[in-house]
């Protein structure tokens, strides 16, 4: 649905607000209908009379509308939402159901071919798909577990090895699927003393779901195992593997790792996409000054750019989304990663592998034999992968890499420190980026609130031993709240970032080998803001929480 055109062309809006909206909306990761709709620029019957006139579809509001659970629950919730459609009314043979896109055709043939029913499609708003979410009673946490619960019970008699019993094919792929359904990026399965737990990690925190009986757990295992393509009677020694398949007609790709503990074996499964979103700068939050430092650095075609932050900090989105930036017919690109988390397209990338010699050092010293234009190294872990590196970036590359320091100032002594001239790093780096994830409010449910003057005072003290140089401002506050439509009061995760420009100040100051403190403060005289001010700035904004920003920015 093209609701920019159906703005304009209707006098509700110019072509430049709408844009400023549009750039507000990527901020907050609102929607323009919530935007437009919660400034009084239109109201939601006047859009639904706009897409009605534009494309002869029947709009309805479900807001405070009462609507049958039978009805309702024709369509599973989890589909539901990955659909952004509401069952609302049906006839002996038609189900009338509220689409946020009903223009949507598959959508619409998949519902017929799933409920039997002709499909009477009606223009719903968001704000009446999130009211009619309300109808569901059971959480998609209640239906996965009530789903292993039955397949559970199917299972009697069954044994530990019984991989490929019709139960233990429903119970695994059943896990896999709730957890792209939720949303997760990683699922835990860890045996007890008892029963065993599936867990999920969303937006970087976990979440208990289910349990079940340890022998449906070994069962499980082994299924896993089986499709990972790994030895299933192996059960004293680590293993890892990977699986593709196909889920809400995704493609998604698995990467297993068991560990035997005292009580059986851990599962954990990261889940990845067979191909890298199109994620932009602007949606990984980069904004203002660090934005236009960022997107003058990938222009260069000489020097690097590193990428900093802990395990788990986003720092490998971080280097795709800048790759696909740069990725043109026109240059050669070779990765060496461990592991290869998304295939590009026109991308060579090549994953470590120890056990036959080949590393991140010997991965990156063949690549210079192969005309790269652009290299990618997964990670910067020793002295000899520091030395090629800043080496092919002095001889007519451009190279990315990450490295783990707490902030973007510590990538330099790191450097310094595995033997690479202090004068080398002056004339190669381009720039450092320090990141975190924090979890973004949910914009159903968040409320906004004033710090009181004594928590504003720790606050203030807090952050000025950080390095922030400023007095924190009595500004509008938001807190999570928590509501069925997300997780504990946040939904989805941004990043907040420190951006090191290498000027020629910073160059005199790495050349003299000066330390990273001196080094910050000279950079935030320069203009540099440091992460816990991205991440107040944020929580001004609504983005994220003020507790959110000090979880992940620790001293």
């Amino acid at each position: 649905m093209d609701i920019k055109d159906l703005l304009i062309k209707n006098n509700y809006i110019t072509s430049e607000e709408y844009e400023k909206l549009e750039d507000k909306a990527k901020q907050i990761s609102s929607s323009i209908e919530e935007l437009v709709i919660g400034r009084s620029i239109i109201t939601e019957d006047q859009l639904g009379e706009l897409v009605t006139k534009e494309y002869s579809i029947p709009h309805i509001s479900l807001i405070h509308k009462t609507i049958d659970a039978d009805i309702v629950k024709i369509l599973p919730e989890k589909i539901a939402i990955e659909k952004k459609i509401i069952a609302f009314d049906r006839t002996e043979s038609t189900l009338k159901i509220g689409m946020t896109n009903p223009r949507d055709i598959n959508t619409i043939e998949f519902v017929k071919k799933g409920t039997g029913y002709m499909v009477d499609p009606y223009f719903i708003t968001e704000l009446s798909f999130f009211e009619g979410l309300k109808m569901y009673k059971t959480s998609i946490k209640e239906e996965l577990k009530n789903i292993i619960e039955k397949n559970e019970k199917a299972t009697k008699g069954l044994k530990g090895n019984d991989a490929d019993a019709l139960p233990i094919i429903n119970i695994t792929d059943t896990i896999l699927e709730y957890a792209k359904t939720m949303g997760a990026s990683d699922i835990h399965i860890e045996p007890l003393e008892e029963r065993a737990i599936i867990r999920y990690r969303i937006d970087g925190i976990l979440h208990d779901q289910a349990m079940y009986s340890l022998d449906i757990h070994k069962a499980v295992v082994a299924r896993i195992k089986i499709l990972s393509n790994l030895k299933i009677d192996e059960h004293r020694l680590p293993q890892d593997g990977r699986f593709k398949t196909t889920l809400n007609d995704q493609d998604i790709s698995f990467r297993v790792s068991t560990m035997p503990v005292y009580f059986g074996e851990v599962i954990v499964a990261r889940l990845l996409e067979d191909n890298a979103k199109a994620y932009n700068l602007e949606a990984l939050g980069f904004r203002n000054r660090d934005l236009e430092v960022i997107k003058d650095s990938i222009k260069r075609t000489v020097g690097m750019i590193l990428v900093t932050g802990p395990t788990g900090s986003g720092k490998s989105t971080t280097l795709y989304t800048i790759l696909s930036q740069i990725n043109t017919p026109e240059v050669n690109i070779n990765t060496v990663e461990d592991p290869i988390e998304y295939t590009m397209p026109r991308v060579n990338q090549t994953q470590v592998s120890t056990g036959i010699g080949l590393t991140f050092a010997t991965g990156l010293r063949s690549f210079l034999r192969q005309d790269p234009d652009i290299i990618m190294v997964g990670e910067i872990r020793d002295n000899e992968t520091a030395d090629i590196a800043i080496n092919a970036a002095m001889t007519g590359h451009l190279v990315l890499s990450t490295l783990h320091t707490n902030d973007s100032s510590g990538a330099i002594p790191r450097l310094i420190d595995m033997q690479v001239e202090s004068f080398l790093v002056a004339s190669t780096l381009n720039v450092v980026i320090a990141q975190r994830l924090v979890r973004k409010l949910c914009n159903t449910c968040k409320k906004e609130y004033k710090m009181d003057p004594k928590a504003l005072k720790i606050l203030d003290e807090q952050y000025n031993k950080k390095g922030v140089n400023k007095k924190i401002e009595n500004n509008k506050y938001y807190k999570a709240v928590g509501c069925e439509y997300c997780n504990n009061g946040y939904k989805g995760r941004i990043g907040i970032y420190e951006i090191l420009e290498i000027d020629d100040k910073i160059k005199e100051l790495i050349t003299k080998k000066e330390s990273g403190e001196i080094i910050q403060k000279i950079a935030q005289e320069n203009g540099m803001s440091l992460m816990i001010e991205d991440g107040l700035a944020k929580a001004t904004e609504g983005i994220t929480s003020i507790e959110e920003v000090l979880r992940v920015v620790k001293e």
